[in-house]
């Protein structure tokens, strides 16, 4: 997807034009079903060595929790998230072709936790309420500072206490330049070529 969509690509990671591509769901109900990667300028599906840590990290059954894709792209973070049982997956995506992709990937999947919706993911989650979230996942586009500063403003309030922000990025994230931020802490953090990727928790009040 182009820069000003949601799909993003890592700098250095340029799949050849026209060439078939898909990603899998690690575990699950879908476990091995393979999602197809469009071929449009700037698509980065978050790879699946890095999907699996993630889900080790958040346990592998998410069941009854409500999810926020905010850059949903390939679907590939949202999909695993209702594959291991999430009551709620909100999957969000600019690129129309994108979109379309995710709506004809849940009819086929049946997935009935799993809502689509074609807008600007910022926007949307600009209206939404406060803490209505288990887990929000971000994936920016990468080298836009502005993009990831906005979007993390825009995702933090959405996350109840005690939840968690999945955070993928082209450099390590610094809690102390986001005010937003504050009384969160990376609780994970890993790098899997120019991709870093931080999950962060909401500390519960006292």
């Amino acid at each position: 997807m182009s820069r000003s969509s949601s799909v993003t690509r890592a700098p250095g990671a340029t799949p050849a034009r026209g060439k078939p591509h898909t990603v899998r769901i690690i575990g699950g109900d879908w476990k091995r079903t393979p999602l197809q990667v469009l071929d449009l300028e700037g698509l980065r599906p978050t790879p699946d060595r890095v999907r699996e840590t993630l889900f080790n990290w958040l346990g592998q059954r998410l069941d009854g929790w409500r999810c926020l894709d905010v850059f949903a792209g390939t679907g590939a973070l949202g999909f695993e998230a209702a594959s291991r049982g999430a009551a709620r997956v909100l999957m969000v995506e600019r690129n129309a072709k994108a979109a379309h992709q995710l709506r004809e990937t849940r009819a086929r999947l049946s997935a009935q936790a799993v809502e689509v919706v074609e807008a600007d993911g910022l926007r949307l989650a600009g209206g939404l309420p406060p803490g209505s979230f288990d887990v929000v996942f971000l994936d920016p586009p990468f080298g836009e500072v502005l993009v990831l500063a906005r979007a993390l403003e825009s995702a933090a309030p959405l996350v109840a206490q005690g939840g968690y922000l999945y955070v993928e990025s082209g450099s390590p994230l610094a809690l102390g330049d986001v005010d937003v931020l504050a009384g969160w802490q990376i609780v994970r953090q890993g790098k899997a070529g120019a991709v870093h990727y931080h999950l962060l928790r909401r500390e519960n009040d006292e």
